[in-house]
């Protein structure tokens, strides 16, 4: 059987006409695990990766200096209640951002099923050979506190593993990385489907990061694949660690009108925020299942909202 996975990217395409800083310090998130500690040997990089690192450090800056890529997951200037939640769940839990297996072909405005993992999520984080020490600490730190953040919200066994037992792996890979990406791949998912596979082999550099998300049945999640360029600043990397795993976890689609939020393509936030959390906790409340239909489910999500926000 040929897998056809559902697909969801982060693609920012704004770059200011400026040159490259020097990047944010390291996220806070260091401090809860494995110290940082400098490379005794860095690897050298091509001039491909090194344009592309110039590229996001300039579109970082870029962001920032026009108060996006915000971290404070929200407040009195973005609020929302019961209907907000209601929309913009209906439209990031149940509709596809791409048609699954079929690359980067938007998909249809018809609403799909539920989907979600119905057992444990074990997720792992893996490096290119040119990725930095320091910052292969600092990245599965970052994934360690967001793995127990989100076990915390959903309810569902979400944990950091080891590659062994793993079945959401996060792939830190550079340009030069490529042949090693396109093989670790083949290898966590021997058949899958041909244009996905091709997405890695040419992704344009306005595709930051993206999560592909396996079912061994319809709506039912078993595995997952989660790419994000090696080198984004440390600000893109968090973010696009937060996104792709979350839409990984079945929150697979972006709405203009959800605020705060990250599930939006306008690049306000760059991290899980009270309103997603919201949403999370939503998709996993065992009063909905995998494969549910949005008119099944919309009396249930009327009461869980009502539970958590009020009427």
């Amino acid at each position: 059987m040929r897998l056809r996975p559902l697909l969801a990217v982060s693609a920012l395409a704004l770059l200011a006409a400026c040159e490259p800083a020097p990047p944010p310090p390291p996220a806070a998130a260091e401090d809860a695990g494995v110290p940082v500690r400098p490379d005794p040997d860095p690897v050298r990089r091509s001039d491909e990766s090194r344009a592309l690192a110039a590229y996001y450090t300039r579109l970082q800056q870029d962001l920032l200096a026009r108060g996006l890529l915000r971290t404070d997951g929200g407040g009195p200037d973005t609020p929302y209640g019961a209907r907000e939640i209601l929309e913009n769940f209906e439209r990031i839990a149940f509709y596809d951002e791409y048609a699954r297996g079929a690359g980067l072909t938007r998909a249809s405005f018809a609403p799909s099923r539920l989907k979600r993992w119905p057992g444990p999520v074990r997720m792992t984080m893996e490096f290119g050979a040119t990725v930095p020490l320091a910052q292969r600490t600092r990245d599965e730190n970052e994934l360690r506190a967001y793995a127990a953040r989100l076990a915390r919200v959903t309810g569902h066994p979400i944990s950091v593993s080891d590659p062994a037992r793993a079945n959401f792996h996060v792939l830190v890979m550079g340009e030069d990385d490529r042949p090693e990406t396109i093989r670790r791949i083949r290898e966590l998912v021997p058949n899958i489907d041909t244009d996905a596979l091709d997405i890695f082999r040419r992704l344009p550099r306005a595709i930051h990061c993206l999560v592909l998300a396996f079912a061994d049945e319809p709506d039912h999640y078993t595995r997952a694949i989660a790419f994000i360029r090696a080198e984004h600043p440390d600000l893109l990397r968090r973010s696009c660690i937060h996104e792709e795993v979350a839409q990984g976890l079945g929150l697979s689609n972006d709405s203009p009108r959800a605020r705060p939020s990250i599930f939006n393509d306008d690049d306000e936030f760059a991290l899980l925020t009270s309103h997603d959390e919201v949403l999370l906790r939503m998709l996993y409340d065992p009063r909905l299942s995998p494969g549910m239909r949005l008119e099944e489910a919309r009396p249930i999500l009327r009461e869980i909202v009502a539970e958590l926000v009020g009427s």
